[in-house]
């Protein structure tokens, strides 16, 4: 733990991002190192690393220990001999993960990742579905992004084989994005894995998510785009990263006259293999990895549209929605939970929203909690169903608290 608070400390440096934590790491060997060296020393670096390095302050690192010993989140760094060995031999390795759910040796199992728009057909929903629940079931672990659209879809699939996904997010992992998705998080985390490079906290930025696509296709043996746009497409940036990470690069065929079938065309015109099917995907591993593929028969065509019927619905299958208390002109449910049930940063955020709704900036004002530290429990209190988000940002509770 001592050590793990120079990784975090040389992490959350400002302008320093993964590659200058590479460089310092090839400069000092450790981040602890680094934190102890002569500040003369920091010169010799790139102006912008010698003014983060400089800056000492273990506050933002001693927040983050803290915000993960709270949310049961692992902290992950290269150092740990767990560390993806598929993740380590990239240039741009993330240096500092952050996991929740169950840690399979990725190294060891036949990861493909599934990726696609979020604006997706019917048919591609469909297909990604399909994918999710036929590669479950033929034994691989299914690495996508948990975005809307095809990312869901597959997800979805996954788990309704009983199988295993490991979603890569591009926010911390107690900021679900989208934010129907919640519970979809609780479900990957309770059979797979959620892992981010970002705190806890951290908003889902759309500069993240280029990012994060290095993770997928690092992680996985091969990666299937099920539909994407030809140009700017996040699946499609997943797909090169993929080929300059040597990967094997997958593409369902569609309709060439839909624009989010004109990226994966593109790609098989470009050499990526034109699957059907998951099988097309799995043998291509089989031989490799017998132990860890079967060969299953085909599902039933009635338990397979059953199956995935419930990959396309808005909310995701393994949760009920609360019944609605509509009395007394409310349009959300009335809970009664005690107040020992809480911790003090979602007791302090309840009290001072009474029975108005608040933006965070307003409950940061009446409870003087760091600001990371409200958006995190109000995303906590949302998904135990004690919040509910409503137009223009505006927070309410749905807790009435019982007396002891």
């Amino acid at each position: 733990m001592s050590s793990l608070k120079y990784w975090l400390w040389l992490a959350t440096r400002k302008g320093i991002g993964v590659q200058g934590m590479h460089t310092v790491l090839e400069r000092f060997g450790t981040p602890e190192q680094a934190f102890f060296a002569d500040p003369e020393e920091y010169d010799l670096l790139p102006s912008a690393l010698a003014a983060g390095l400089k800056d000492r302050s273990m506050v933002q690192a001693e927040q983050v220990l803290a915000d993960c010993d709270r949310l049961g989140i692992r902290i992950m760094t290269l150092q740990d001999a767990d560390y993806p060995a598929r993740l380590r031999q990239l240039d741009d390795a993330p240096c500092v993960l952050y996991l929740k759910g169950k840690l399979p040796d990725l190294d060891e199992e036949v990861c493909v990742g599934v990726v696609g728009t979020r604006q997706a057909s019917e048919y591609g929903k469909t297909v990604a579905g399909r994918l999710g629940l036929e590669l479950a079931r033929g034994g691989a672990v299914v690495v996508s992004g948990i975005a809307s659209g095809i990312d869901t879809c597959a997800v979805r699939g996954t788990l309704q084989a009983g199988g295993r996904a490991v979603c890569v997010l591009g926010g911390g992992i107690d900021v679900p994005y989208p934010w129907e998705n919640r519970f979809l998080y609780e479900d990957v985390a309770a059979t797979g894995l959620l892992i981010s490079e970002y705190p806890p906290g951290t908003e889902n930025l759309g500069s993240h998510f280029p990012v994060r696509n290095r993770i997928i296709s690092g992680l996985s043996l091969g990666v299937v785009v099920v539909e994407a746009r030809e140009y700017g497409s996040g699946a499609i940036i997943t797909a090169n990263l993929a080929l300059e990470q040597n990967r094997d690069v997958f593409a369902v065929p569609g309709n060439v006259d839909a624009p989010h079938s004109r990226g994966c065309i593109r790609l098989i015109q470009q050499g990526a293999k034109p699957v059907l099917s998951a099988e097309e995907i799995l043998e291509e591993y089989r031989d490799r990895y017998p132990v860890r593929l079967v060969k299953m028969p085909p599902m039933a065509p009635e338990e397979q549209r059953q199956r995935l019927e419930h990959v396309q619905v808005s909310e995701t299958p393994f949760r009920q929605k609360a019944p609605v208390d509509k009395g007394k002109d409310k349009e959300y449910s009335v809970l009664k939970r005690r107040a020992d049930s809480f911790t003090d940063d979602e007791l302090a955020i309840i009290h001072a929203m009474g029975d108005k709704s608040c933006q965070p900036d307003e409950l940061v004002e009446r409870t003087q909690i760091p600001t990371r530290r409200v958006l995190s429990a109000l995303t906590m209190l949302q998904i135990a169903g004690c919040v509910e988000e409503k137009p223009g940002k505006r927070f309410i509770s749905t807790v009435q608290l019982e007396k002891e």
